[in-house]
């Protein structure tokens, strides 16, 4: 990256003075260039014996009246400069000057006549408000004002809820110019600077602020009228339309996040200012850069170097497509927007610096300076040796930070220590592949060495995944809205697969959460094709999944990582998808899982993930969080209880049963499994012989349930289990019942005789010993 000098401002009309002007130690507080790049202001403040005054200077030297403003520092003083866009024959644009007491000049600038005053107007409508801040959002002027209230005497408290956010249109015709009807958009809020975006109106709360107020930022969407609360701590809190001018008060507007917004931490903001895609930039007090998207979202671009900024040094801050430069003591620092990393840092010649507007070349960044305007151009180089660096210096970060966790030793690593130093060789060869291997897509293949030629060849189904991935991302970017749905399903399967076959971290949980929960059908899809579900020739379910995504799948995370922001385990998020699209094959999905930790994992294996809580009851935990309760959920809940074949889930199952009278399905259960277990059985058979003895129910399928006796019962047991069973009358008990729901003795009368006839254990054992061949068993052979 090189610096060339553009202009040594001999261009400029006054040019002389210009250069004196930034060379005699009257340092610009603001310096601002025209739409066109044909003017330059420049905002002095007060320094005695000169007064506080505004100057534009004109490019190409070109003739006519200049401008220039001064003021006394007891009167008002200048809050604002902006340009705004003009569509008459006046020119295309047109100069505010704002005062601090609401007096608002109109300038325009004419081809060989100069500046020209074209109207004054009263900005705010009360005498004593004064202006503190003023942006310009399209046509329109908006600004924070202060109404002083009317008693010395008022409420402190009260007082500091005593400024008021505004909105003007300002509009230029061939009859002058004529200010629209005042919006208020808050009132009763504290104080704001208020900074403008194409389509945005950013609120950040001034220094001075309390700190109950200063806390959260506040983002208007004019067109919707709509009022976003968000804190770079905690990212988006809460969202309102403001149907009526009642609404846009402030206390109000935050009256249902009060609890939320006092447990976060005040807002620390050195710098602040509005990028060219619309996002607000802010650097905190330790050098900290992030940016906040317009629908509250917030996200870390990169820290500077030094130590804590001091509330006067200033930070120059401007973005150029996707690169964001920063003035700091002299360094002038380029990072990669996207990715947060460092392109460039050059230590700049010059005492202090301004950015000026690059007109027509995103790729380049002016600079105005005592001597002049400078130029850097950071467009990459076709001969450039690393043709994928972004990847490359994402390999050493991400080593630093792995090595760093596990190093005893207090120094920090750094990328540049990681790549000189000896003593980690992967993140070198690592980068070494990656290098290569990215080079054969524009140039020849190059010879790499021997002892990375079998890593490569390792590496090479995931050097293509990811190169597939950035083309994938590529066409998302670029492509119509009627093309963007088809390449998200294929990125939501690439996203899945590469998840499921890494760590399952609480991140990478966390990230699927959101998968799941913002492209349910393409994750659905994605994990039938990771686990390589179908239906074979029988129309049962089949998976032919690895073991290593088996694992992934069962994986439950600690308890204390689990339910934070609403985030589940992926076994219950691929249950809540089978049931959402599929849900007849969840309890065979449920079956197929558990016969997987069945050869996995011993019996109830506290490593395995049925030593914690059994699979099926986590399939019951994703079914009771459904909004409604239908027939269909009790035959799933039915379904899932069958499906793990466990004896506590059998005998649920069949209690299920009972209580819904489906008797058919009683029995069934019953002779099904009843062959599981003597014990089961057991359990079984006396449930139903209890359900027997109490109503008539059951009695067209005597014949089925007797020959489910288990031979250890006797006919004292079963006796002993109908009388305990019997239902209670508060009648006095007769012979003879005209009801014909009581149990007879007629009833009981085959399963009776089954046990009686049946002969006992003992008595079998003793049959098998008196039926042998030869009883008592001959004497052995005797050895001589």
């Amino acid at each position: 990256m090189k610096l060339r000098q553009v202009s040594d401002l001999s261009d400029f009309s006054r040019g002389h003075w210009l250069r004196e002007l930034l060379c005699r130690g009257e340092k610009p507080s603001h310096v601002q260039s025209s739409p066109d790049g044909q003017h330059l202001l420049l905002l002095q403040k007060s320094q005695p014996p000169t007064l506080p005054r505004v100057v534009a200077f004109q490019r190409h030297s070109i003739a006519g009246a200049d401008l220039e403003r001064s003021w006394q520092p007891s009167q008002p003083a200048l809050v604002g400069l902006l340009f705004l866009q003009s569509p008459v024959v006046l020119g295309s644009w047109v100069l505010a000057v704002v005062w601090e007491h609401g007096r608002t000049e109109v300038w325009h600038f004419v081809v060989a006549v100069g500046w020209q005053l074209l109207q004054t107007l009263e900005l705010c409508q009360g005498a004593r408000a004064r202006v503190v801040s003023v942006c310009s959002q399209g046509a329109s002027l908006v600004w924070c004002e202060e109404r002083p209230p009317l008693s010395a005497h008022s409420d402190m408290s009260k007082c500091a809820f005593r400024f008021c956010v505004c909105a003007r249109a300002l509009e230029v015709g061939e009859q002058g110019v004529r200010l629209g009807t005042v919006r208020i958009v808050l009132h009763n809020s504290p104080e704001y600077q208020v900074l403008a975006s194409p389509q945005h109106v950013f609120l950040v709360p001034a220094a001075a602020g309390f700190a109950t107020t200063s806390k959260f930022l506040l983002i208007w969407h004019p067109e919707k009228a709509e009022f976003t609360i968000t804190a770079p701590s905690a990212g988006f809190i809460h969202s309102k339309v403001l149907h009526s001018s009642s609404e846009s008060d402030f206390r109000k507007l935050l009256l249902g996040s009060v609890g939320l917004l006092s447990g976060f931490a005040p807002l620390d903001v050195h710098t602040s200012t509005v990028s060219n895609n619309g996002g607000l930039l802010l650097v905190s007090t330790n050098g900290s850069v992030s940016i906040v998207e317009p629908d509250g979202t917030q996200r870390h671009i990169f820290d500077l170097e030094g130590s804590p900024l001091a509330q006067g040094s200033p930070v120059q801050l401007k973005t150029f497509g996707s690169t964001l430069a920063c003035v700091l003591a002299g360094v002038l620092y380029l990072v990669d927007q996207n990715s947060g990393r460092l392109v460039e840092k050059e230590v700049l010649s010059m005492k202090e610096v301004h950015f000026l507007e690059s007109q027509g070349e995103e790729d380049s960044i002016q600079l105005l300076s005592q001597s002049g305007i400078y130029s850097f151009s950071f467009s990459k180089p076709e001969d450039s040796s690393r043709p994928e660096p972004c990847l490359v210096e994402m390999v050493f970060e991400e080593a630093c930070r792995y090595y760093q966790r596990r190093s005893l030793s207090s120094s920090k690593l750094t990328v540049e220590k990681l790549k000189k130093g000896g003593t980690f060789q992967a993140p070198v060869v690592l980068a070494a592949i990656l290098q290569h291997s990215l080079h054969q897509k524009q140039k020849p293949a190059q010879r790499i060495q021997d002892t990375y030629a079998k890593l490569l060849s390792t590496m090479s189904l995931e050097l293509q995944s990811y190169m597939s991935l950035e083309l994938l991302k590529t066409c998302v970017v670029s492509a119509p809205e009627s093309e963007v749905e088809s390449y998200c399903k294929e990125l939501v399967e690439q996203e899945v697969s590469r998840i499921l076959q890494s760590d399952m971290d609480k991140d990478n949980l966390a990230y699927l959460n959101s998968v799941f929960a913002s492209f349910p059908k393409a994750a659905w899809k994605a994990t039938r094709s990771c686990l390589q579900l179908q239906q074979n020739g029988d129309g049962l379910l089949v998976a032919r999944a690895t073991p290593e995504v088996w694992k992934k799948v069962l994986c439950q995370p600690q308890l204390e990582e689990v339910g934070q922001n609403g985030m589940v385990p992926l076994f219950e998020l691929i249950c809540a998808s089978f049931l959402r699209f599929k849900p007849k094959w969840l309890p065979s999905f449920v079956e197929l899982t558990q016969q997987y930790v069945s050869s996995s994992w011993s019996y109830s294996s506290k490593e395995g993930p049925e030593g914690r809580v059994p699979l099926y009851k986590r399939a019951l935990g994703v079914l009771a969080r459904k909004n409604k309760h239908g027939e269909a959920d009790d035959e799933m809940e039915l379904e899932l209880l069958l499906c793990s074949k466990r004896p506590k889930a059998v005998l649920q199952a069949l209690h299920l049963l009972i209580h819904l009278k489906q008797w058919q399905r009683v029995v069934e259960v019953a002779e099904k499994f009843s062959k599981l277990s003597p014990l089961l059985n057991k359990e079984i058979f006396i449930t139903l012989l209890a359900e027997f003895a109490q109503h008539r129910e059951l009695d067209p399928y005597l014949d089925r349930l007797w020959p489910l006796c288990p031979a250890e019962l006797t006919a004292s047991d079963i006796l002993t289990t109908v009388l305990q069973h019997l239902p209670h009358s508060q009648e006095d008990p007769v012979p003879f019942s005209s009801e014909g729901n009581q149990l007879t003795v007629g009833l009981l009368k085959p399963l009776l005789q089954r046990v009686v006839q049946r002969p006992s254990v003992q008595d079998k054992m003793y049959s098998d010993a008196l039926q042998s061949t030869t009883f008592p068993p001959p004497t052995p052979p005797r050895e001589h």
